[in-house]
């Protein structure tokens, strides 16, 4: 790999406090008389973990001159048609604070001509729309919990669902929106949690079955992907009581009981085969949804063996401790020597 490459680590603001302060009512209102639609403002309700800083100091230990650049306003977006970077590492996950516009960003890299890591914009909108995702997995024979989409009293791709469902936005990742209250009972509640949905995302609700241990596989590469070693998320010393799903509680809310229980690790008791057909549903999501560089799959594993894709993640957390960086150690790659490839990958992408 070419080393001394001018890297620039594209980010957002990890609280908006680059934008001007909002009413996000207003916003809201504007939003909808222009566009037909409200914008998605996730405001505090995201949590963001830094990963860039681990990032910067790993280009650098690879040899690059890597340095932030933050992705703070409108005249910074524009600046990055000016960027000397020989290679934008692309962490952007949202456009002044609105999350749906997270594909908008690789979209404009790509008009600029500019070089970047990880998934384009193609690979992005289909990962974000969960229920648009799962009827492509519908297509290429993936199994996913059954489910319907419910948006301003339509429902979509209603099967016949079993209780206890998760209810949970279609267009948001990283727990936002799931929590105790997601998993529901009865059809009552299903309702309320939908509403609440809709109207705090203003977006579709999903509903589906959930059953099964929790299960990620992280993929690196193009031409030829490959299924990093099998990571799990031991939810069983979760308090009495709460759902063992990935919750805001588990993946956010730091120094608390669940937060504390919870912990990603190298998947146990799987037999050869088992872990052959995660692997390999891994690459088939991973090629489906037309990702790039490095992505990780989610999916449950229930007592009987089946195997049920949960969503796409491109562009996932990158810190050292995430489940990427787990499963890549547990391969023998260290995080520096992950960042690294991920760099190259990149390059040898656009070289082609």
């Amino acid at each position: 790999m070419p080393g001394n490459l001018k890297i620039a680590v594209l980010y957002e603001p990890s609280d908006n406090t680059g934008w001007p302060a909002v009413d996000t009512d207003r916003v809201h209102h504007k939003e909808r008389r222009r566009t037909g639609r409200r914008r998605r403002w996730r405001g505090a309700e995201r949590r963001y973990k830094h990963d860039r800083q681990h990032v910067l100091e790993a280009l650098r230990a690879n040899g690059h001159d890597a340095s932030l650049y933050e992705l703070r306003d409108e005249p910074s977006l524009l600046a990055l048609s000016k960027t000397k970077a020989d290679l934008i590492f692309n962490m952007a996950e949202a456009y002044a604070g609105d999350d749906s516009r997270e594909a908008h960003v690789a979209a404009f890299l790509d008009l600029l001509e500019v070089r970047y890591t990880g998934a384009g914009p193609q690979g992005l909108f289909l990962a974000q729309d969960k229920a648009l995702a799962k009827k492509i997995f519908d297509f290429h024979s993936i199994r996913t919990p059954r489910f319907a989409s419910s948006f301003r009293g339509k429902l979509d791709h209603v099967d016949d669902l079993e209780f206890p469902l998760i209810v949970k936005p279609a267009n948001e990742d990283g727990s936002v929106g799931i929590d105790c209250g997601a998993v529901v009972r009865g059809l009552r509640e299903m309702m309320e949690r939908v509403s609440m949905i809709q109207e705090k995302f203003d977006c579709p609700a999903l509903i589906e079955e959930f059953k099964g241990r929790e299960i990620y596989v992280g993929v690196i590469g193009n031409d030829k992907p490959a299924a990093l070693p099998v990571v799990e998320l031991d939810l069983s010393k979760l308090p009495e009581g709460m759902p063992r799903i990935a919750g805001k509680e588990v993946k956010w809310d730091k120094g608390s009981e669940a937060y504390e229980s919870a912990h990603s690790a190298a998947a146990s008791d799987l037999d050869e085969e088992t872990t052959r057909r995660l692997q390999d549903t891994a690459v088939q999501v991973y090629s489906a949804l037309k990702l790039r560089d490095y992505g990780r799959v989610d999916m449950r594993l229930t007592p009987d063996g089946r195997i049920y894709v949960i969503e796409a993640n491109p562009n996932p957390w990158l810190a050292p401790e995430a489940e990427l960086a787990i499963a890549a150690a547990l391969a023998g790659r260290g995080y520096v020597e992950l960042i690294g490839q991920i760099v190259e990958m990149a390059l040898a992408r656009y070289a082609a």
